[in-house]
Protein backbone atom coordinates (compact mmCIF):
# COMPACT_ATOMS: atom_id res chain seq x y z
CA UNK A 1 0.00 0.00 0.00
CA UNK A 2 1.41 2.93 -1.15
CA UNK A 3 1.43 6.45 1.61
CA UNK A 4 -0.26 9.25 0.92
CA UNK A 5 0.52 11.84 -1.48
CA UNK A 6 2.61 14.94 -0.66
CA UNK A 7 1.58 18.42 -1.60
CA UNK A 8 3.43 19.69 -4.61
CA UNK A 9 4.46 23.18 -4.62
CA UNK A 10 5.38 24.65 -8.20
CA UNK A 11 7.97 27.30 -9.05
CA UNK A 12 7.79 28.70 -12.64
CA UNK A 13 11.04 29.45 -14.21
CA UNK A 14 11.74 32.96 -15.40
CA UNK A 15 11.70 33.43 -19.28
CA UNK A 16 15.55 34.41 -18.81
CA UNK A 17 16.84 31.67 -16.99
CA UNK A 18 19.00 29.55 -19.51
CA UNK A 19 21.69 27.18 -17.35
CA UNK A 20 19.87 25.17 -14.21
CA UNK A 21 22.53 23.70 -11.73
CA UNK A 22 21.68 20.81 -8.84
CA UNK A 23 23.74 19.48 -6.39
CA UNK A 24 23.05 17.75 -3.37
CA UNK A 25 24.26 15.36 -0.26
CA UNK A 26 27.79 17.29 -0.18
CA UNK A 27 27.05 16.60 3.66
CA UNK A 28 29.70 19.45 4.70
CA UNK A 29 31.71 19.48 7.49
CA UNK A 30 34.72 21.26 9.66
CA UNK A 31 36.96 18.51 9.49
CA UNK A 32 36.87 17.41 5.50
CA UNK A 33 38.20 20.54 3.47
CA UNK A 34 38.90 19.04 0.83
CA UNK A 35 35.71 18.46 -0.12
CA UNK A 36 34.82 22.04 1.38
CA UNK A 37 37.27 23.62 -1.03
CA UNK A 38 35.40 21.88 -3.85
CA UNK A 39 32.34 23.28 -3.14
CA UNK A 40 33.61 27.08 -2.31
CA UNK A 41 35.55 27.39 -5.59
CA UNK A 42 32.54 25.95 -7.52
CA UNK A 43 30.72 28.15 -5.77
CA UNK A 44 32.68 31.45 -6.95
CA UNK A 45 32.86 30.16 -9.99
CA UNK A 46 29.15 28.57 -11.72
CA UNK A 47 27.08 31.30 -13.80
CA UNK A 48 24.44 29.14 -13.83
CA UNK A 49 21.31 31.11 -14.02
CA UNK A 50 20.06 29.46 -10.84
CA UNK A 51 21.71 27.14 -8.50
CA UNK A 52 19.53 24.04 -6.81
CA UNK A 53 20.56 22.50 -3.28
CA UNK A 54 18.31 19.57 -3.20
CA UNK A 55 18.99 18.20 0.34
CA UNK A 56 22.30 17.66 2.91
CA UNK A 57 24.69 20.44 1.70
CA UNK A 58 25.64 19.83 5.84
CA UNK A 59 26.55 16.60 7.31
CA UNK A 60 24.53 17.70 10.13
CA UNK A 61 22.56 21.00 11.56
CA UNK A 62 21.52 21.26 14.71
CA UNK A 63 19.69 24.92 14.43
CA UNK A 64 20.26 28.39 12.90
CA UNK A 65 21.56 30.02 16.05
CA UNK A 66 25.05 27.46 15.33
CA UNK A 67 25.83 30.46 12.64
CA UNK A 68 26.27 32.77 14.97
CA UNK A 69 28.12 30.41 17.64
CA UNK A 70 32.16 30.67 17.97
CA UNK A 71 32.46 27.76 20.35
CA UNK A 72 32.21 25.04 17.97
CA UNK A 73 35.90 24.13 16.62
CA UNK A 74 36.69 26.74 14.16
CA UNK A 75 38.62 25.99 11.00
CA UNK A 76 41.79 28.96 12.29
CA UNK A 77 42.45 30.29 15.32
CA UNK A 78 39.98 33.45 15.40
CA UNK A 79 37.63 32.13 13.16
CA UNK A 80 34.02 32.18 12.88
CA UNK A 81 31.97 29.11 13.01
CA UNK A 82 32.10 26.02 10.15
CA UNK A 83 28.06 27.23 9.74
CA UNK A 84 28.95 31.02 9.13
CA UNK A 85 31.72 30.17 7.08
CA UNK A 86 29.61 28.07 4.42
CA UNK A 87 26.72 30.94 5.33
CA UNK A 88 29.13 33.60 4.21
CA UNK A 89 29.93 31.65 0.67
CA UNK A 90 25.91 30.51 0.05
CA UNK A 91 25.38 34.60 0.71
CA UNK A 92 28.14 35.89 -1.80
CA UNK A 93 26.73 33.25 -4.35
CA UNK A 94 22.92 34.31 -3.87
CA UNK A 95 24.37 38.25 -4.94
CA UNK A 96 25.00 36.77 -8.22
CA UNK A 97 21.96 34.73 -8.61
CA UNK A 98 19.26 32.78 -7.10
CA UNK A 99 19.87 29.84 -5.07
CA UNK A 100 17.77 27.39 -3.37
CA UNK A 101 17.71 25.03 -0.71
CA UNK A 102 15.81 21.90 -0.06
CA UNK A 103 16.21 20.06 3.64
CA UNK A 104 17.68 16.49 3.47
CA UNK A 105 17.95 13.93 5.72
CA UNK A 106 20.85 15.52 7.59
CA UNK A 107 19.75 19.43 7.68
CA UNK A 108 15.77 19.24 8.16
CA UNK A 109 16.73 22.08 10.80
CA UNK A 110 17.88 24.50 8.50
CA UNK A 111 15.06 27.08 8.70
CA UNK A 112 14.23 30.56 8.12
CA UNK A 113 17.26 32.09 10.02
CA UNK A 114 19.51 30.00 8.11
CA UNK A 115 17.60 31.25 4.71
CA UNK A 116 17.80 35.11 5.86
CA UNK A 117 21.61 34.74 6.68
CA UNK A 118 22.28 33.37 3.56
CA UNK A 119 19.89 35.04 1.08
CA UNK A 120 18.46 32.13 -0.19
CA UNK A 121 14.99 30.62 -0.77
CA UNK A 122 13.77 28.08 0.57
CA UNK A 123 12.30 25.21 -1.65
CA UNK A 124 9.58 22.86 -0.14
CA UNK A 125 10.18 19.08 -0.52
CA UNK A 126 8.50 17.89 -3.09
CA UNK A 127 8.40 20.77 -5.79
CA UNK A 128 7.93 20.64 -8.91
CA UNK A 129 9.87 22.80 -11.68
CA UNK A 130 8.53 24.23 -14.73
CA UNK A 131 11.06 25.04 -16.91
CA UNK A 132 11.93 24.72 -21.06
CA UNK A 133 8.55 23.27 -21.34
CA UNK A 134 8.95 20.00 -18.99
CA UNK A 135 7.50 20.05 -15.46
CA UNK A 136 10.51 18.46 -13.36
CA UNK A 137 9.83 17.34 -9.95
CA UNK A 138 11.99 17.94 -7.71
CA UNK A 139 13.02 16.11 -3.84
CA UNK A 140 15.50 14.93 -2.02
CA UNK A 141 14.52 11.62 -2.16
CA UNK A 142 14.61 10.15 1.59
CA UNK A 143 10.47 10.34 1.12
CA UNK A 144 10.42 7.56 -1.40
CA UNK A 145 13.04 4.84 0.10
CA UNK A 146 9.80 3.02 1.79
CA UNK A 147 11.45 0.36 2.41
CA UNK A 148 13.58 1.77 5.07
CA UNK A 149 11.32 1.85 7.50
CA UNK A 150 13.40 2.50 10.76
CA UNK A 151 13.72 5.80 8.87
CA UNK A 152 10.82 6.58 7.80
CA UNK A 153 9.50 6.27 11.83
CA UNK A 154 12.02 8.93 12.52
CA UNK A 155 11.43 11.11 9.75
CA UNK A 156 8.20 11.33 10.95
CA UNK A 157 8.90 12.17 14.59
CA UNK A 158 12.06 14.47 13.77
CA UNK A 159 9.28 16.60 10.80
CA UNK A 160 7.08 17.14 13.74
CA UNK A 161 6.89 20.75 15.18
CA UNK A 162 6.63 19.51 18.89
CA UNK A 163 9.98 17.25 18.44
CA UNK A 164 11.77 20.30 16.88
CA UNK A 165 10.57 22.51 19.23
CA UNK A 166 11.91 20.24 22.14
CA UNK A 167 15.43 19.52 20.59
CA UNK A 168 15.99 23.48 19.70
CA UNK A 169 14.69 24.28 23.21
CA UNK A 170 18.44 22.33 24.25
CA UNK A 171 21.64 23.93 24.79
CA UNK A 172 23.82 24.01 21.29
CA UNK A 173 26.14 22.09 22.95
CA UNK A 174 23.85 19.67 24.13
CA UNK A 175 22.65 19.68 20.86
CA UNK A 176 25.70 19.31 18.78
CA UNK A 177 27.18 16.47 21.20
CA UNK A 178 24.07 14.86 19.81
CA UNK A 179 24.65 15.13 16.60
CA UNK A 180 28.20 13.35 17.18
CA UNK A 181 26.74 10.39 18.52
CA UNK A 182 24.08 10.31 15.10
CA UNK A 183 27.26 10.83 13.16
CA UNK A 184 28.83 8.29 15.07
CA UNK A 185 25.79 5.70 14.41
CA UNK A 186 25.73 6.53 10.47
CA UNK A 187 29.76 5.95 10.06
CA UNK A 188 29.61 2.22 12.13
CA UNK A 189 26.43 1.17 9.94
CA UNK A 190 28.13 2.57 6.82
CA UNK A 191 31.62 0.50 7.75
CA UNK A 192 29.35 -2.46 8.35
CA UNK A 193 28.64 -2.78 4.79
CA UNK A 194 24.95 -2.41 5.81
CA UNK A 195 22.54 -1.69 2.38
CA UNK A 196 20.36 1.40 2.39
CA UNK A 197 17.15 1.37 0.83
CA UNK A 198 16.71 2.46 -2.30
CA UNK A 199 13.79 4.81 -4.21
CA UNK A 200 10.45 2.79 -4.40
CA UNK A 201 9.44 3.49 -8.09
CA UNK A 202 6.21 2.56 -7.43
CA UNK A 203 6.00 5.72 -5.11
CA UNK A 204 8.35 7.26 -7.74
CA UNK A 205 6.02 6.47 -10.54
CA UNK A 206 2.78 7.72 -8.57
CA UNK A 207 4.36 11.15 -7.37
CA UNK A 208 5.44 11.63 -11.43
CA UNK A 209 1.84 10.67 -12.13
CA UNK A 210 0.20 13.38 -9.72
CA UNK A 211 2.44 16.34 -10.20
CA UNK A 212 2.22 15.92 -13.94
CA UNK A 213 5.92 15.55 -14.64
CA UNK A 214 8.44 14.29 -16.95
CA UNK A 215 11.20 14.10 -14.67
CA UNK A 216 12.05 13.30 -10.89
CA UNK A 217 15.30 14.83 -9.84
CA UNK A 218 16.69 13.65 -6.37
CA UNK A 219 19.66 12.91 -4.29
CA UNK A 220 19.73 10.83 -1.09
CA UNK A 221 21.12 7.59 -2.10
CA UNK A 222 24.39 8.01 -3.23
CA UNK A 223 23.54 5.91 -6.29
CA UNK A 224 23.99 8.83 -9.09
CA UNK A 225 22.42 7.58 -12.60
CA UNK A 226 19.15 7.50 -14.93
CA UNK A 227 16.37 5.02 -14.32
CA UNK A 228 13.09 4.91 -16.95
CA UNK A 229 9.96 5.27 -15.12
CA UNK A 230 7.67 3.81 -18.22
CA UNK A 231 5.40 5.42 -19.03
CA UNK A 232 5.06 8.11 -16.98
CA UNK A 233 9.25 9.72 -17.35
CA UNK A 234 12.36 9.58 -15.38
CA UNK A 235 14.16 9.27 -12.39
CA UNK A 236 17.73 11.67 -12.62
CA UNK A 237 19.49 10.97 -9.10
CA UNK A 238 22.55 13.49 -8.54
CA UNK A 239 25.83 12.22 -7.41
CA UNK A 240 27.10 12.75 -3.46
CA UNK A 241 30.49 14.68 -3.13
CA UNK A 242 33.44 13.12 -1.24
CA UNK A 243 36.60 14.08 -2.27
CA UNK A 244 38.81 11.50 0.67
CA UNK A 245 36.42 8.72 -1.63
CA UNK A 246 38.50 6.71 -3.87
CA UNK A 247 37.79 7.65 -6.57
CA UNK A 248 36.71 11.28 -4.58
CA UNK A 249 33.20 12.45 -5.96
CA UNK A 250 31.89 15.87 -6.81
CA UNK A 251 29.47 16.18 -9.46
CA UNK A 252 27.26 19.22 -10.70
CA UNK A 253 24.34 18.28 -12.64
CA UNK A 254 23.24 20.99 -15.11
CA UNK A 255 20.29 21.26 -17.20
CA UNK A 256 19.23 23.49 -20.20
CA UNK A 257 16.69 23.16 -23.06
CA UNK A 258 19.06 20.66 -24.53
CA UNK A 259 18.73 18.67 -21.51
CA UNK A 260 20.84 17.54 -18.35
CA UNK A 261 24.48 17.28 -18.46
CA UNK A 262 27.10 15.61 -15.51
CA UNK A 263 30.13 18.03 -14.72
CA UNK A 264 33.07 16.58 -12.77
CA UNK A 265 34.65 18.58 -10.40
CA UNK A 266 36.92 16.53 -9.19
CA UNK A 267 38.81 16.58 -12.73
CA UNK A 268 38.85 20.00 -12.48
CA UNK A 269 40.27 20.46 -8.73
CA UNK A 270 43.09 17.58 -9.76
CA UNK A 271 44.49 19.93 -13.16
CA UNK A 272 44.27 22.97 -10.46
CA UNK A 273 45.99 20.90 -8.04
Amino acid sequence: MQPALPRFEELVAPAGWRTLDFISDLHLQAQDRATFAVWRDYMQRTQASALFILGDLFEVWVGDDAIEDAADPAPAPGASSFEAECCAILRATAQRLPVYFMVGNRDFLAGAGFARACGLALLADPTVLVFAGQRILLSHGDQLCMDDVDYQRFRALARAPEWQQRFLAQPLPARRAQARGMRAQSSARKQSGAAYADVDDAAARAWLHAAQAQWLLHGHTHRPGEHALAPEGRRVVLSDWDMAASPPRAEVLRLDAQGFVRHDLTREASSQG
